[in-house]
């Protein structure tokens, strides 16, 4: 009987699964339309997902992660961020921690992952996860051009409220968790640095960088200076691949003829497939994990970290992408829940309207940017812009991978709270917004 006691959760799971083989509904699903576009539009959402995102977002931004619990150490990020740090300082750097990182919902959460685990405040720190992808400059600036300067005005200070809010809510409602983490830390000395702190800012600096730049959206007209630094993404981003391979050598001590193989065979793949730069790039990441892997020193540990974060959150965000595509599918498409029903019930600027629109974006997974082509269909088609609104501030910074990967981070109780705290807000300054602007 003791057996079954600690056994009874994964028998559970192994019936379930094999009931749901067993009576797996195929003719059903052969026969029907809608289940049918449901099962391709899961198939191509996750294809989608792994082109565009998985290389150049999250692997970029696991290397991060790593690198943040091997060579930050836990006093520098509890003295910053801490639950005892500087309640001004800490949320100042968390709220507007998206006009740096341009990355969508699920590529912030290595980076959240990261710093919460190495102490970081339970406010700050989610006031960090929502800022991210909530606070993107290309973002705000392309809804001000798209949807209207209003919209875009509305965005920006909502997003940056919002971040402080949420993190002080989250903060005040575990504040006996907190308490717990303030006594645990109040007995830590003053952080020792293994490195200059201008080290590790420039190593840092440099990895966001190649994150931004790697990343950077296709403005609406190739001119101006967004469109200048689109032309020249490329450039940049191997530019600041030289600068990091500087720092392997120089600071990590990694070997230069090795590092040197690595850049050669980057920089040769880089001009032969011009065309189709994620060639290089791949071929660097694996460089880079090839180099780091067999280190026996600290940068052994920054790829054991980073290969720690991707084991945890990747299957996570791919079952996640899964189950959003076969429920709401791409934009444009059909999926088990038809977009007429989307789009009937975000018409005006009731509560109802303001809250599904809330609730809508927060389980749907936006890219980066593309919630904006998405809403401007949305309110050519009757949406209010109260809802608009709802939606702007809770689709970026929510979807249903990322809430799979933060309830494994945080725990499910604070993961409720967070994305109910998110769909709450969203829906009421969507009211207000909807009000005030008729």
């Amino acid at each position: 009987m003791h057996f079954w006691k600690s056994e009874w959760k994964p028998l559970l799971w192994i019936v379930a699964g094999f009931l749901a083989c067993f009576y797996l509904p195929v003719e059903a699903i052969q026969n029907s339309e809608r289940l049918r576009n449901a099962v391709f539009e899961s198939l191509y959402l996750v294809r989608w997902y792994a082109q565009e995102h998985v290389l150049l977002c999250l692997i970029p931004a696991f290397f991060i992660a790593g690198a943040i619990a091997v060579f930050i150490s836990q006093d520098s990020v509890m003295k910053y961020l801490g639950a005892n740090a500087n309640k001004v300082l800490a949320y100042s750097v968390a709220s507007v921690s998206g006009t740096i990182l341009a990355v969508c919902s699920c590529t912030v959460l290595p980076l959240f992952a990261g710093i919460y685990r190495m102490g970081a405040g339970l406010g700050p720190a989610t006031a960090f996860l929502y800022s991210g992808p909530a606070i993107n400059v290309l973002a705000i600036i392309l809804t001000a051009r798209v949807l209207g300067l209003k919209l875009g005005i509305a965005r920006a200070v909502g997003a940056i409220g919002f971040s402080v809010v949420i993190g002080l809510l989250m903060a005040f409602i575990f504040r006996k968790e907190e308490l717990e983490k303030i006594e645990a830390q109040a007995g830590f000395p003053e952080p020792e640095a293994s490195r200059p702190l201008w080290q590790n800012a420039l190593f840092f600096g440099v990895m966001v960088g190649i994150l931004v730049f790697a990343n950077w959206a296709k403005p609406a007209e190739i001119v101006g200076l967004w469109g200048a630094i689109y032309g020249t993404k490329w450039w940049i981003t191997g530019g600041l691949g030289v600068a990091l391979a500087v720092m392997l050598i120089r600071w990590l001590n990694l070997n230069p003829g090795k590092v040197a193989l690595v850049a050669g065979v980057t920089t040769v793949l880089a001009f032969q497939f011009a065309a189709q730069p994620m060639v290089a790039f791949g071929a660097a990441v694996i460089g880079l994990s090839w180099l780091t892997s067999t280190d026996k020193d600290e940068a052994g540990e920054w790829f054991q970290s980073s290969w720690d974060y991707a084991k945890q959150i990747l299957p996570l965000l791919f079952f996640g992408v899964l189950v959003a595509g076969a429920l709401l599918g791409r934009p444009g498409q059909e999926a088990l829940i038809p977009s007429q029903w989307i789009t009937w019930a975000v018409g005006g600027n009731s509560l109802f309207s303001n809250f599904f629109a809330a609730l809508a974006g927060a389980f749907m997974y936006f890219a980066t940017l593309t919630e904006v082509p998405i809403l401007q269909g949305l309110i050519g088609n009757g949406m209010g812009q109260g809802p608009a609104l709802a939606l702007l501030l809770a689709g970026p910074a929510l979807s249903l991978p990322n809430m799979l990967v933060i309830r494994s981070i945080m725990g499910t109780k604070k993961t409720v709270v967070f994305v109910v705290l998110v769909v709450v807000m969203a829906t009421l300054s969507g009211i207000i917004y909807g009000a005030v602007v008729g």
